[in-house]
């Protein structure tokens, strides 16, 4: 059952996961936000990011998107690296990229948690919410670990990656969006999709008794 019919099948369990979708990638981008300033990137506090206000967050089009195929997106929270010391920009680097997956993760661990606590009835509300909400965050995650950019995968790798590597993937990144979606429609990337979901779904099963 993908979300259209969990509109029609349960129109309050589909409104309830819907605020909790949005917040899922409002916190994934605040995350960046978050640990850029922790990291000495005050960006974001000044353009007033760091709020759980959703006005400041959504886009429309990732809302929409979210809300019909369960993927979607906020807008992007800007971070500028040369703002933290130069002896701490890689590390700024890969931290800041990870924090938003590292918050679909989370939220995924605790929906999934909350399953196992409680128990729901299969089909109901509360069943419904919790699988649909891990899911979408599972998912999310898993994607945005592609080492492709513009996605957080790709700024993870250039931590580790040497500076010439690195200037490859910055020429590519204006075209990013294309070659995800060139992949995505030939299914080239489902495998990998798949890959960082199970290893994420097994390190969540590792703390969940």
């Amino acid at each position: 059952m993908g979300l259209i019919q969990l509109l029609i099948r349960d129109p309050a369990a589909f409104v309830l996961l819907a605020g909790l979708l949005l917040y899922s990638v409002i916190l994934h981008e605040l995350a960046h936000g978050w640990v850029a300033s922790k990291m000495g990137d005050d960006t974001a506090r000044w353009l007033g990011r760091l709020t759980l206000n959703p006005i400041k967050h959504l886009d429309p089009i990732g809302t929409i998107a979210l809300m019909l195929i369960g993927f979607g997106w906020a807008k992007p929270v800007p971070v500028n690296l040369e703002n933290v010391p130069a002896a701490s920009r890689r590390k700024g680097l890969i931290l800041v990229s990870a924090a938003g997956v590292t918050a679909n993760m989370i939220i995924a661990f605790a929906a999934l948690l909350l399953w196992r606590l409680m128990s729901p009835e299969p089909g109901g509300l509360i069943y419904n919410v919790l699988y649909w909400l891990a899911r979408i965050n599972i998912l999310l995650a898993a994607f945005n670990l592609i080492p492709i950019p513009p996605l957080d995968g790709s700024k993870i790798l250039m931590g580790f990656t040497p500076a010439s590597f690195n200037r490859v993937l910055i020429q590519i990144e204006p075209f990013g969006f294309f070659i995800v979606l060139g992949l995505l429609l030939v299914g080239a990337l489902t495998p990998v999709i798949n890959l960082f979901q199970n290893i994420i779904l097994t390190l969540i099963r590792l703390l969940i008794p």
